[in-house]
């Protein structure tokens, strides 16, 4: 029986119109070694994908999928064994998950503004490579989620008057000592 490979995510993209990277997380680090490599593969990618009107291209080993919007381009790689749909499914699960939390506004300016929330689309949409979801809206809603945790005026204090008594407690043993 073969090796049982879940990283079906090489990299994820996201590109402006002029082939810079705005966002960018790469998963497969023999693939992409380093910074230069991953910069030089985006800049041929962007190259070949810019004015043509498809969804998916194959390049350097590697199926990648994308799509673009207004001044943005979105790109999901992964292995030439890798099943399209599946990446496509990603594509289209981050898309929609950006399109959610920006209210549809999925623009460069809005996305930079933005980019805490962005970055954990990304870690609930793929963990190490592995897909681990495709349905946007939850993937939008757990991103949002860390947004509604709110500490009170009374809860602040009470960590505070927590940590100052912790701070007396470990001086007391460090000049005891």
């Amino acid at each position: 029986m073969g090796r049982l490979d879940l990283n079906t995510i090489k990299g994820i993209a996201i590109l402006d119109q002029d082939g810079n990277r705005v966002l960018a997380k790469y998963y497969d680090n023999e693939a992409f070694p380093s910074t230069k490599e991953q910069l030089a593969f985006e800049k041929s990618l962007f190259q070949k994908t810019y004015k043509a009107n498809a969804e998916i291209i194959l390049l350097d080993g590697l199926i990648c999928v994308y799509r673009s919007n207004v001044d943005l381009f979105f790109y999901v790689m992964g292995s030439c064994e890798e099943n399209e749909l599946i990446l496509m499914a990603a594509l289209n699960c981050l898309y929609d998950s950006f399109a959610i939390v920006l209210r549809k506004n999925v623009e460069k300016k809005t996305l930079v503004d933005n980019m805490d929330i962005a970055m954990l689309i990304l870690d609930e949409l793929c963990d190490n490579g592995v897909l681990m979801e495709t349905d946007s809206q939850a993937v939008a809603g757990r991103a949002l989620r860390s947004d509604e945790i709110t500490l009170s005026e009374q809860s602040l204090s009470q960590v505070g008057i927590s940590l100052i008594g912790t701070a007396k407690e470990q001086l007391k043993w460090s000049l005891l000592k």
